[in-house]
């Protein structure tokens, strides 16, 4: 694989992160999503002022990208993000998911977070695994979360503390 640069996504990349989203649709194994993304859509993402990063190869196409929405609109939930990472196919298994991962929380942590959360297919092996690469936990599973074309889906809860948030956990002590 080709090195990538990870960076701040920008307007002109809505279609190319659209393309990847609406793959990770089509393969109904990261997202309960069934209807395609358009880049108008995408460009909100932008708008909402916190993290969407994109992983680009050294010739300019983007081959991923991560983001972070809000949890809840909870004021006391603020520190808190949701987030999604997805790559295009044919750069999977290559690190860029990992790198990905490894930016969004640095970014959610300069702008103030002390925690991203998402919720993975039980079956997305390989979501699972790079996500603990990258330093997330898994903390349960919610059963029959959602349905999925008539299928019930479970759900494992990742999250990865930042900042202050995981300076206190006591080492080997992930729950506290």
């Amino acid at each position: 694989m080709a090195p990538v640069t990870i960076r701040a996504a920008r307007p002109d990349d809505a279609a190319a992160i659209a393309a990847i989203y609406n793959d990770g649709i089509a393969g109904r194994q990261a997202t309960f999503e069934t209807r395609p993304r358009e880049p108008h859509e995408i460009l909100a993402w932008l708008e909402n002022g916190l993290p969407v990063l994109v992983a680009e190869h050294a010739g300019g196409r983007i081959v991923g990208f991560a983001r972070v929405s809000p949890y809840s609109s909870r004021p006391f939930y603020a520190g808190v993000g949701d987030h999604g990472v997805y790559v295009d196919p044919a750069a999977r298994g290559g690190g860029v998911g990992r790198a990905l991962l490894e930016a969004i929380a640095a970014a959610a942590e300069r702008q103030g977070m002390y925690k991203l959360t998402s919720r993975i297919f039980t079956t997305n092996a390989a979501s699972r695994a790079v996500h603990r690469a990258a330093g997330f936990v898994e903390i349960g599973i919610t059963r029959r979360h959602g349905r999925l074309d008539g299928e019930w889906k479970d759900c494992v809860v990742v999250e990865r503390l930042l900042g202050e948030a995981a300076d206190s956990v006591p080492a080997g002590d992930e729950f506290g």
